[in-house]
């Protein structure tokens, strides 16, 4: 009984960490300034606008939707810019959760998963910002969650949703789909699955793009959209549109302080400083308030060597003919999040993007618990130890606890937390 209701009370202390302090650090945190703006002029005008003018903006509406709702509800104060990516992180914390059920029917196990993703200090900042990526990876992971019991009709809402927040959802939705249709392959001739084929397209395409589509409903039907009056038709005028933003993406290649290689998301290889000042307050000369996206380092490096192993078992059970669809899923979630980064070399990206596919990363640790407390051979002990691994990564998650909720501290004590010359 307590295990099953261990989730929801997890999730209930998270998100008392969540909205404790939220409206600090005051101001704007990182790219907010870009974000809350675009969420103001969405409740007043419908679209983005710079002033009177319209404005160029890259990524679609539902993030900026998503912030709205707080500030409408809460007011326009950091609070109520922050609110709903409170919500968004605690129920990511649930739903993830809930998945870790379906894939391993263990009370047990679940509780585990809600507890790695609760002490992470990546999702709390993310919880605590005004960005998009947060309800990116709250959409991915309900639609990933429905696709897994193949409802797929409710995973094509989602991805749409998801895909109308940013375009990398893209890539979940193009090879979550390409799975579905080479199983449908595997199990059906091609005369017999023609309508099935045609019901996958529609839940994989056409829903998605629908959704994507409305989601612009604001800039269709104001005057103040930008290049709105391009062409008299204004889907003409769209897709020109997302032509120059299609642009702006490929051709990001300015150097910033905080970009990160793809190859040094996993290990926290350069977090991405969010806000940084020196105020007075912390009972020394030298203070120091950061709110870095750092995930807490024992539960990243953990779970990269859980993915090292996992792709190993795979390839073992694809060479035995016994591949596991479970580990095939949490395996997808990370590849679709995590691979298409490498072909984009020379644009400017940052370690926090990594948010969107860390759901799957902790589902891939605790897929490594099960497969220890199955070969134990006393699964009473191995259970022990997998909870002295997470009292480790509720320890290392509390040290850097000043970082992720943005606390005055003195320099020294910031200093320390500075593992490596890249975090600075």
């Amino acid at each position: 009984m307590i295990a099953s209701v261990a989730p929801i009370l997890i999730a209930i202390g998270a998100f008392f960490l969540r909205i404790i302090n939220l409206d600090i650090p005051k101001g704007f945190v990182f790219d907010e300034v870009y974000y809350v703006d675009g969420a103001r002029d969405m409740l007043k005008y419908g679209v983005e606008v710079d002033g009177l003018k319209p404005e160029f903006v890259v990524h679609p509406p539902i993030g900026k939707w998503s912030i709205a709702i707080g500030i409408k509800i809460f007011g326009d104060n950091e609070f109520g810019w922050r609110i709903t990516a409170a919500i968004a992180g605690t129920l990511i914390i649930l739903i993830a959760s809930r998945l870790a059920h379906e894939l391993f029917y263990s009370p047990f196990l679940t509780a585990i998963a809600a507890a790695l993703l609760a002490f992470d200090g990546l999702l709390l900042v993310h919880s605590r910002t005004a960005l998009l990526d947060l309800f990116l990876t709250l959409f991915i992971l309900i639609a990933a969650y429905f696709w897994f019991r193949q409802q797929y009709w409710y995973a094509s809402i989602f991805f749409g949703l998801a895909l109308a927040t940013k375009w990398s959802a893209l890539y979940f939705i193009a090879l979550f789909g390409f799975i579905t249709l080479f199983r449908l392959y595997q199990q059906e001739s091609v005369k017999e699955s023609l309508r099935t084929v045609t019901l996958r397209i529609v839940q994989f395409g056409v829903i998605p793009i629908s959704i994507y589509i409305f989601s612009w409903i604001g800039w269709f039907i104001s005057k103040r959209g930008w290049n709105r009056d391009y062409a008299s038709n204004p889907f003409s005028s769209l897709i020109y549109y997302h032509k120059q933003m299609l642009d702006f993406h490929t051709s990001l290649v300015e150097k910033h302080a905080y970009q990160a290689n793809p190859w040094s998301w996993l290990i926290m290889g350069r977090p991405t400083s969010f806000y940084y000042e020196s105020p007075q307050g912390c009972g020394s000369n030298n203070c120091a308030q950061e709110v870095l996206a750092l995930g807490t380092p024992v539960l990243w490096w953990s779970a990269t060597l859980a993915v090292v192993v996992l792709i190993g078992y795979w390839m073992w059970q694809f060479y035995q003919r016994k591949v596991d669809s479970k580990l095939t899923f949490i395996l997808l979630g990370i590849i679709a999040g995590y691979l298409p980064w490498f072909f984009f070399q020379k644009r400017t990206v940052f370690s926090f993007y990594a948010i969107v596919f860390e759901p799957f990363l902790i589902l891939a640790l605790v897929y490594c618990a099960k497969l220890f407390i199955d070969r134990s051979r006393n699964p009473a002990d191995a259970q022990v130890i997998i909870l002295g691994f997470v009292a480790v990564v509720f320890l290392n998650f509390v040290y850097f606890l000043p970082l992720y909720l943005g606390e005055v501290i003195t320099y020294a004590q910031w200093h320390m937390r500075m593992w490596f010359s890249s975090w600075i």
